[in-house]
């Protein structure tokens, strides 16, 4: 109902002035917060799929899926083989199959590609980029990477044959590193290798650029730039939040990873 829609039904000879002004004055409060309120109070996406990146599995999650499930998402996180692109992504896409209706696909770290394919899907209402690659169709990642400072995480990628990992000095130091020392050590001993292929695939997708995107930014992030960061997010127009946190900030920083999905979760 508009202002003036609401003047018109309003009876107005039979109520004060005053009356009148404080049941419009009422109406344009509802009219500025209602419906923002409404998405923040009871989302329109009921499903949330959360997809983890390198050196973990979907653990990872486990400091914003409480929260979540709490407030009446059917939350999903899941267990990416990290053997190959095209795999993932068909695990992702089996994991949205299953969902009941619009669904918010978020992605950490190299889960980005992942959900800038899989985005694809017709489930898929909005997605959320937690420091998170996000790359073109077709782009070569590597290539775009290497046009930014190579971040002190590269330097503790280790390969026993094809398949890679982070050391421990690597995973506490720059990939988890504003972390508790024991939490950072429980996160590394999740950690899953993966394989070689994975590193050379393409997104065939860019669902970004077609559906309502989300990015936060980390500002002390040593496993992607920072300022790659920002530039994916910029390109894709996203709404974009900055967390003062490590690679991990859905750990590290979970209130504010889960505001961004919140809102996310009311976008059409």
């Amino acid at each position: 109902m508009s202002i003036d829609d609401a003047h018109h039904d309003i009876p107005t000879p039979a109520l004060s002035r005053r009356t009148v002004a404080t049941a419009l004055a009422g109406l344009g409060v509802l009219a500025a917060l209602g419906v923002k309120g409404a998405a923040a109070e009871t989302p329109q996406v009921r499903n949330i799929v959360l997809v983890h990146g390198l050196f973990a599995d979907g653990s990872c999650w486990s400091e914003v899926i409480p929260p979540l499930q709490a407030k009446g998402f059917n939350v999903t996180s899941v267990q990416n083989p990290l053997t190959s692109l095209p795999e993932a992504v068909a695990s992702v896409r089996k994991a949205l199959d299953r969902q009941d209706g619009p669904t918010v696909l978020v992605g950490h770290s190299f889960g980005g590609m992942i959900i800038s394919d899989a985005g694809a899907h017709e489930k898929v209402a909005s997605l959320v980029y937690v420091a998170a690659r996000a790359p073109d169709a077709g782009e070569d990642y590597a290539a775009l990477a290497k046009t930014y400072p190579t971040p002190p995480a590269s330097a503790g990628v280790v390969f026993d044959g094809d398949e890679g990992r982070l050391t421990e000095e690597a995973f506490l130091r720059d990939f988890a590193g504003d972390l508790p020392a024991a939490q950072a050590k429980a996160l590394y001993a999740v950690q899953q290798p993966f394989d070689k292929a994975l590193l050379a695939g393409k997104t065939a997708n860019a669902a970004w650029r077609s559906k309502p995107s989300f990015y936060a930014v980390s500002s002390e992030d040593h496993t992607i730039n920072p300022d790659l960061e920002r530039f994916m997010a910029k390109r894709m127009g996203a709404k974009t939040i900055e967390v003062k946190a490590s690679h991990v900030s859905m750990i590290s920083q979970p209130d504010a990873i889960n505001a961004l999905i919140l809102e996310a979760a009311g976008a059409r």
